[in-house]
C-alpha cells in the first residue's frame, strides 16, 4: 500500500442482511436450496466491482477486501455480558446460506475475512487505519452508523443501495458531529439494536448540542451539574458510568491482530472459470452470463462447481443484522419532502386497502366506471400481458383506478391454472365470467382516446403500444415515470419505477411480480394466477400510479420544471411507441451469411494465432491464453491471480499489441468478432417477427443527460468504426419500392459547445462552412488549413471531441500514442487558443457545486450531489460529468424535440415515411423510393430548426441525409 492507492473494504455480514430482505425469496431450481441472499450479494458485490472500474462510484480500487463477522461472542461481551443480547436468531432459509456467500466471494478471487473474538467493524478500522497511515485512500462500503467514527479527509463510507457517499462533512450534516465525535455521540445515545446502553432521555439530537457546548463526552459528565434542565442533568449524573461503559463498547478496535496482511489486498482480476462455475452452480443464470461476457470466458466449456452445503453458519452473522435506517434517515432533498408531506391527502393520507379493489366481470360494470372516468375526467390505467414485451405480450386484462382507494381490475384473457401458456399461448381455453375482448376493447376505446379524460400510467409507453396493437391510440396521457425523471434524475435518489416511488413517497409497498405469479419451478404466467389475487395486484398498481401522480405533478410547477415534461418527455412516449410497433426490417441471409463470414475468419484467427504460439488452444480460455503469452512466450507484464492464473483481460492484451506482439492483437480482433457473432449475427434473427422485423424497446428514464437507450435488442451500439460492424448493418434493409433514409447531426455537440461557451473561432468555422477541425489545427499548431497534413487534423479532432468529455493528458497521450507531455501540451495550447471553454468549464463547476446541479439549454436538470465531495477522485468525476452533460444533454433535447415534431411535419407534407429508429444523433426512416427527396427536405428542416424557438442557437445545426437500400449505405 502507497500514497494514491485506494482501498474499498466491504462490509460483508451488513451486505448480506440488505441482499436478503432487498429481494423476494429464491430458491435453486434444482433442489430447493434458498439461496436469495447470495443471488442479492452477488449481483452486488460483481456492479460494486465493475463499476468501481469506471470510476462510477468515484475512485478505482487497488485493494479490496471484504470483511464479516465471526461469531456472536467478542471482546466486548467480557465487558459487558448484555452486549448485543437481544439479538434474534436469523430466519431460517438464511442460515444455509451464510456459507454460500463466503464462498462467493472467494469465486470472485476477493479476500474473504473474518476473526474471531473482533466484529467486523474492528477489522475494518485496522485495514483502514493502516491504509491510510501508508499513504493510501480508503471507501468503506457500508451504512452502518457505527463505521463512521473512521470517516475522515482520507476516508468515505459509501451506501451502495442508495448510491450515498459520506465525507466528514455528511456525517456532521446528518448527526450534527464531525467523525471525530461520533463515538461520544454514540455513547451517549446508545444503540438498541446492539444493545449498547448509553445514557436515558438523550436522542441524537440532543447528543450533538451537549458535545458542541462541551467538547467531549468527558468534559460533559464531570461538568453534568451545570445542565440546567433537571432531568438531563440527573440522567447524566446517575448513569456516568453507564456512559463510560457504552464509549468502550462503540469504539472501534484500530489495532486488531491481522491475519492477513494490507499488501496482500491487492485486486485483481477474477478467475472467469472460477467464477463462472459458482455462479453456474447457483444457477444464477443471468449474472453468469454477465460475467462470463465481461471475463471473456466460455460458459458453456466451465462446469458447475460442487459446493459444500453447512447446515448453519460458521459463527454467525447470527448478531451481524444492521438496523435500517430510521424513518428520519432520509436521502431525498428537502424540497421533493415538503411538497410530499403538504400533498399526502387523498394521494397517500389513507391507508391503501387492498380488499376494496373490484374485479369487473360484464360490460354493464365496465361502462359505469368507464362513466365514472368521464365524470372526473381523470383515471390511471394500466395493463397486464403475458410477457414482458409490449410488442409479443397477450392482453390479460387491464385496470383502473378513479379516485385513491377506488380501482378494479377487468380480466380478459385468464385461464384455468393448468395451461400450458408457456409452450402454447393461444391453445388454452378462457376462464368464464370474464367480459369478450372484443367487447371490453370498444368499450376501452371510447374513453382511452377521448381526449377531454386524462390517462395516467407508470412507464406509460408500454400500456400505450399494449393498446395500440388492439386498435386504439390512447391519449392524453401522464407518466409518473417520466415526471419522477424530470424532476429528479440522477439526484441521489434511487431508480423511477413505481414500487421505488411508491415506497419512497407513499411509505407503502407495492405487491410484486414474483409474489404474484412466483419464480423459479412454481412460477407461473400471470394469466394462469387467480383472478381474485390478480385483481389485488393490478388494481394497486393503479391506485399507487394515481398517488403519486398526485404527489408528484405539482412538482413540476413548483420547481420550475414543467416545460421539460410537457415539451421533452411525455409528447415523446407516443412517438416512440409507435416506432416500436413498426420496427425495422431485417435480412436474415444477410445475417446467416454474415455469420458464416466471421465464424470463417474465426477459424482461420485461431488457425494464425495457433501458428504464432507453435500449438493449439482455445483462445476464449483465460488459462490456456495466459499460458501460452507469459509462461510459453514470456512476453513482459504478465500478471498472476491469486488462484495462480495469468490475468488476460483486454487492457492487458491491448497494452501487449500496443508494444508491437502480433498474438495477443490477433486475440483481440478474435474476441471482437467473437462477441460481434454472439450479440448480433447469431441473436438478432431470434428478435424477428413472422414479418422479417425487429421491434426495439426505448428507454427514456435510464441515463443522467437524457440520452435514449434501447434494448431487446440493443441497436444503439452496432460498431460503424469496424469493417464487420458496418456489415452488419448493412442487414437493416427497406422492404421491395421502399428505401432508409438515415439523417445524422453533423458534430453537434461541437456546435452546442461553441454556443455555449461563446468561441468566436468556432463559430465563425461553423457559420462559415469550414472544416471545423482543420480549423482547430491550424489555431493551434500555426500550420495553413490548405495541404494539412491528415495526422494534424487527426490530432485536433481528437482534441475537439476529448475536452467535451474531460479528456485528461493521459487518455490523449493513449489514443495519439504520444507521450504523455506532448498530450498535456497539447491540451494547455488549446485552453490557451480557445479561452472561452475553459471558462466555461470554471462557471459550470462553480454553478454545479452552488446548486448540486446543471441544466441543458432547455432546462433540463442533471443532478451532481458528490460535487462538493472532500475526495478529490470521486469530485473529480463529478466536476467531469457535470462539464459535459449541459452539452450531451441539449444535444439529447434537441433530437427529442425533433422526433416529437416529425410525425406531424411528415403528415402534413402528405408522406407516407415512417421514423422507425434514433441512435444517438441519428434518425432513421422507411421511406417510399417516389418520396425520397421530398422527405429528405422535411426531414432535415425539422432538425435543422429543432432547437428553436425556445433556443436560438448562434451556430447553425447541420443535418446529413442520404437514403438507400439498407442502413449501412444510406449511413
Amino acid at each position: 500500500m502507497k500514497k494514491g492507492d485506494h482501498l474499498f473494504l466491504v462490509d460483508g455480514s451488513a451486505y448480506i442482511f440488505r441482499a436478503y430482505h432487498a429481494l423476494p425469496p429464491l430458491t435453486r431450481k434444482s433442489d430447493g436450496l434458498p439461496v436469495g441472499a447470495v443471488s442479492g450479494f452477488c449481483n452486488m458485490l460483481w456492479k460494486l466491482v465493475e463499476e468501481s472500474r469506471d470510476t462510477n462510484v468515484g475512485a478505482v480500487p487497488t485493494h479490496f477486501a471484504v470483511i464479516f463477522d465471526y461469531s456472536s461472542t467478542t471482546f466486548r461481551n467480557e465487558l459487558y455480558s448484555e452486549y448485543k443480547a437481544n439479538r434474534e436468531e436469523p430466519p431460517e432459509d438464511l442460515r444455509p446460506q451464510f456459507g454460500l456467500i463466503r464462498d462467493a466471494v472467494r469465486a470472485f478471487d476477493l479476500p474473504c475475512i473474518e476473526k474471531e473474538g473482533y466484529e467486523a467493524d474492528d477489522l475494518i478500522a485496522t485495514y483502514a487505519t493502516q491504509a491510510v497511515a501508508a499513504g493510501g485512500d480508503v471507501t468503506i462500503v457500508s451504512s452502518d452508523k457505527d463505521l463512521m467514527q473512521l470517516v475522515g479527509p482520507r476516508v468515505i463510507l459509501y451506501d451502495q443501495m442508495k448510491d450515498k457517499r459520506l465525507g466528514p462533512d455528511e456525517v456532521k450534516e446528518k448527526f450534527g458531529v464531525y467523525p471525530e465525535k461520533m463515538i461520544d455521540l454514540q455513547a451517549l445515545v446508545g444503540d438498541t439494536s446492539d444493545n449498547v446502553p448509553g445514557i436515558p432521555g438523550i436522542g441524537p439530537k440532543t447528543a450533538a448540542q451537549l458535545l458542541e457546548e462541551y467538547g467531549t463526552l468527558e468534559e460533559l459528565l464531570e461538568r453534568a451539574t451545570e445542565i440546567k434542565q433537571n432531568k438531563r442533568r440527573e440522567n447524566l449524573i446517575e448513569f456516568a458510568a453507564q456512559a463510560r461503559l457504552s464509549k468502550k463498547l462503540v469504539t472501534l478496535d484500530c489495532e486488531t491482530p491481522l491475519d492477513t496482511e494490507l499488501d496482500d489486498l491487492y485486486i485483481h482480476e477474477p478467475d472467469g472459470e472460477k467464477l463462472v462455475a459458482f455462479l453456474k452452480a447457483m444457477e444464477f443464470t443471468t449474472l453468469t452470463r454477465r460475467v462470463a461476457a465481461t471475463l471473456d470466458t466460455d460458459a458453456s466449456e466451465v462446469e458447475s462447481a460442487k459446493l459444500e452445503i453447512e447446515d448453519a453458519p460458521r459463527g454467525p452473522d447470527l448478531d451481524a443484522a444492521k438496523n435500517p435506517a430510521s424513518p428520519g434517515d432520509s436521502v431525498f432533498p428537502a424540497t421533493p419532502q415538503r411538497l410530499a408531506a403538504k400533498l399526502k391527502d387523498d394521494a397517500a393520507g389513507q391507508a391503501i386497502d387492498r380488499s376494496a379493489y373490484v374485479t369487473i366481470r360484464d360490460i354493464d360494470t365496465l361502462n359505469r366506471w368507464l362513466d365514472r372516468a368521464r365524470d372526473r375526467g381523470v383515471m390511471a390505467f394500466d395493463t397486464e400481458t403475458s410477457e414482458l414485451s409490449a410488442y409479443k405480450g397477450h392482453l390479460v386484462g387491464v385496470s383502473m383506478a378513479i379516485t385513491p382507494g377506488e380501482a378494479a381490475y377487468v380480466p380478459l384473457g385468464h385461464v384455468a391454472a393448468d395451461a400450458d401458456l408457456l409452450t402454447d399461448p393461444d391453445s388454452a381455453e378462457a376462464l368464464g365470467g370474464q367480459i369478450p375482448m372484443d367487447e371490453a376493447l370498444v368499450a376501452l376505446k371510447d374513453v382511452l382516446e377521448d381526449k377531454s379524460i386524462l390517462k395516467i400510467g407508470q412507464n406509460v409507453k408500454y400500456d400505450l403500444l399494449v393498446m395500440l396493437q388492439h386498435g386504439i391510440a390512447m391519449t392524453p396521457i401522464d407518466d409518473t415515470m417520466l415526471i419522477s425523471y424530470a424532476l429528479d434524475a440522477s439526484s441521489g435518489l434511487a431508480g423511477h419505477g413505481m414500487d421505488e416511488l411508491s415506497e419512497r413517497f407513499l411509505g407503502h409497498k407495492p405487491i410484486s411480480y414474483k409474489e404474484l405469479c412466483g419464480s423459479g419451478r412454481s412460477a407461473k404466467p400471470i394469466a394462469a394466477v387467480e383472478i381474485d389475487r390478480v385483481t389485488e395486484y393490478a388494481s394497486e398498481d393503479a391506485d399507487v400510479t394515481l398517488r403519486i401522480w398526485q404527489v408528484l405533478k405539482p412538482r413540476l410547477a413548483a420547481e420550475g420544471l414543467a416545460h421539460v415534461y410537457e415539451r421533452l418527455e411525455r409528447p415523446l412516449a407516443p412517438v416512440l411507441a409507435r416506432m416500436e410497433q413498426r420496427g425495422i426490417m431485417v435480412d436474415r441471409q444477410i445475417l446467416s451469411r454474415l455469420s458464416g463470414n466471421f465464424a470463417q475468419k474465426q477459424a482461420a484467427l485461431e488457425d494464425e494465432i495457433a501458428k504464432m504460439a507453435g500449438e493449439e488452444f482455445n483462445p476464449g480460455s483465460p488459462k490456456q491464453l495466459g499460458e501460452i503469452l507469459f509462461g510459453k512466450l514470456g512476453l513482459p507484464g504478465g500478471k498472476k491471480t491469486k488462484s495462480g492464473q495469468w490475468s488476460t483481460d483486454a487492457r492487458v492484451l491491448e497494452d501487449l499489441a500496443a508494444e508491437g506482439h502480433e498474438l495477443p492483437r490477433r486475440v483481440v480482433d478474435w474476441r471482437q468478432l467473437t462477441k460481434l457473432k454472439g450479440t448480433y449475427t447469431d441473436t438478432l434473427p431470434h428478435h424477428m417477427d413472422e414479418n422479417g422485423r425487429i421491434h426495439t424497446s426505448f428507454s427514456m428514464a435510464s441515463t443522467t443527460t437524457g440520452r435514449l437507450s434501447s434494448s431487446e435488442p440493443n441497436l444503439q451500439n452496432i460498431p460503424v468504426r469496424t469493417e464487420e460492424g458496418r456489415a452488419i448493418r448493412t442487414a437493416f434493409v427497406a422492404p421491395k419500392g421502399k428505401k432508409l433514409l438515415s439523417a445524422d447531426y453533423s458534430q453537434i455537440e461541437l456546435r452546442i459547445l461553441a454556443h455555449i461557451a461563446d468561441i468566436p473561432q468556432l463559430k465563425d468555422a461553423f457559420q462559415n462552412g469550414v472544416d471545423i477541425h482543420a480549423m482547430t489545427a491550424s489555431e493551434m499548431f500555426n500550420v495553413p488549413v490548405e495541404g494539412m497534413e491528415p495526422s494534424v487534423r487527426r490530432r485536433a479532432k481528437a482534441i475537439n471531441f476529448g475536452i467535451i468529455y474531460g479528456i485528461s493528458a493521459f487518455g490523449l497521450a493513449n489514443q495519439l500514442a504520444i507521450p504523455r507531455e506532448e498530450a498535456g501540451q497539447y491540451i494547455k495550447r488549446y485552453f490557451e487558443r480557445f479561452p472561452g471553454i475553459r471558462d466555461y468549464m470554471d462557471k459550470t463547476k462553480a454553478f454545479a457545486k452552488k446548486h448540486g446541479y446543471v441544466e441543458t439549454l432547455f432546462g433540463r436538470r442533471a443532478h451532481y450531489p458528490d460535487i462538493t465531495a472532500k475526495n478529490p477522485q470521486i469530485r473529480s468525476f463529478n466536476e467531469r460529468a457535470a462539464i459535459n452533460a449541459p452539452i450531451q444533454g441539449t444535444a439529447a433535447d434537441i433530437i427529442r424535440r425533433a422526433m416529437v415534431r416529425m410525425e406531424g411535419a411528415l403528415a402534413d407534407a402528405n408522406l407516407s415515411a415512417m421514423m422507425l429508429l434514433q441512435v444517438h444523433d441519428e434518425l432513421v426512416f422507411e421511406v417510399e423510393e417516389d418520396e425520397i427527396d421530398e422527405t429528405i427536405e422535411v426531414v432535415t428542416n425539422i432538425m435543422e430548426a429543432a432547437a428553436s424557438p425556445r433556443v436560438i442557437l448562434s451556430v447553425p445545426l447541420e443535418v446529413e441525409a442520404k437514403a438507400a437500400l439498407n442502413w449501412e449505405e444510406a449511413h
